[in-house]
C-alpha cells in the first residue's frame, strides 16, 4: 500500500514515516517547504491551508497528525480516488477538558472536537474509512512539550513543585508506541469507521509520573508538594517554563484522566511499553 504523511515532521508523524520505511514501503510526506532528500521518503511540497493547490500523488492510506479540522477542509479538494483508509490523531482532552473554566482552552478543544466530527462526515462523504485514535499524554524524550518541559526545569532547578499531591491518575503513552499503532489500525477492518482512546500501558499518578522524569535524568526525587492556592499565586513565576498552559494545569494534578484501550487492544493489538523515560543529561 502507498501511505502518504501529513504532520510528517511532527513527533509522531515522523515516527510514522520512520516505521513504514523500515517495513519498506516508500512514503510519501507533505511539508510546506522544499525538503533534502531523505532515503526512503518522497517530499512533496505544499500546503493544507490552500488545497486548491496541492498536487499530490495518488495513495491508499492516509496518516494525519495535523489538526483534523484542516484535513476535514483540504479532502474535498484532493485526488482520492485510490485512497481507502484515513487514520487520524486527536486527543482524549476532548473528553477531560469540554467543559475547561478556561474560556481559550475551552474554545480550543471544542474547536478539536468539531474538526473530528468534521473530518468523519468528510472521510464518509468520499466513501473512505476513517479511524480516529484519541491518545493520553504523549512523551518523546527531548522532543515532546510534555515530560520534556518538567526534565528541563528539574536539571535547572533540581526540584519539581506540585499543586497538591499530585494524587491524579495519568497514563502517559510514548510516541513510538502510537506511531506503530497507527500503522497497526490501518491494516484492520475492524478500525474502520471507529474511534479509540490509545493510552499508556500503566496508570501512574502524577506524583509518580513526575518521579520518573527523575530517575529518567539519573537524579534524586526531589517533588515539593505545595497548597493549590500557593500553587496558583506562584504560577505567574513558573508559566515561562510551561507555555501554553495554564494555573489550572495545578488544579488537574489531583484529577484522575483514566482512560479504557480494551477495545484497540482487540480490535488491532494495542499494546504499548511500560512507562520508562530516558533523557540525555
Amino acid at each position: 500500500m502507498q501511505s502518504m504523511v501529513f504532520g510528517a515532521t511532527g513527533i509522531v508523524g515522523s515516527l510514522i514515516l520512520q516505521r513504514l520505511i523500515e517495513s519498506g514501503e516508500r512514503p510519501y510526506a507533505l511539508s510546506r517547504r522544499s525538503r533534502s532528500t531523505v532515503e526512503g521518503v518522497t517530499w512533496v511540497q505544499g500546503d493544507l491551508n490552500e488545497p486548491e493547490n496541492l498536487s499530490l500523488p495518488p495513495f491508499e492510506i492516509a496518516y494525519s497528525t495535523v489538526h483534523p479540522l484542516l484535513l476535514a477542509n483540504a479532502l474535498p479538494h484532493l485526488d482520492l480516488r485510490r485512497t481507502r483508509r484515513v487514520v487520524f490523531f486527536t486527543s482524549t482532552s476532548i473528553l477531560t477538558k469540554l467543559n475547561s473554566e478556561d474560556l481559550q482552552e475551552r474554545a480550543n478543544i471544542r474547536m478539536l472536537a468539531d474538526g473530528e466530527y468534521r473530518l468523519q462526515t468528510a472521510c464518509e462523504d468520499l466513501c473512505i474509512g476513517w479511524t480516529g485514535l484519541r491518545p493520553t499524554l504523549i512523551y518523546a524524550e527531548e522532543r515532546d512539550a510534555n515530560l520534556t518541559r518538567v526534565a528541563k526545569f528539574i536539571q535547572r532547578f533540581g526540584f519539581f513543585p506540585l499543586s497538591g499531591w499530585g494524587g491524579g491518575l495519568r497514563q502517559p503513552v510514548s510516541a513510538k508506541d502510537l506511531a506503530l499503532g497507527a500503522i497497526s489500525a490501518a491494516s484492520c477492518s475492524q478500525t474502520v469507521n471507529r474511534a479509540y482512546a490509545v493510552p499508556g500501558a500503566e496508570v501512574v499518578s502524577y506524583h509518580e509520573m513526575i518521579g520518573r522524569v527523575f530517575d529518567g535524568l539519573g537524579r534524586r526525587r526531589l517533588i515539593i508538594p505545595v497548597p493549590p492556592f500557593v500553587w496558583t499565586a506562584c504560577y505567574q513565576g513558573l508559566a515561562r517554563f510551561f507555555p501554553n498552559t495554564n494555573a489550572r494545569m495545578g488544579s488537574r494534578m489531583s484529577k484522575h484522566m483514566v482512560f479504557d484501550g480494551s477495545r484497540a487492544k482487540r480490535d488491532f493489538g494495542w499494546s504499548p511499553g511500560p512507562y520508562q523515560p530516558r533523557f540525555e543529561v
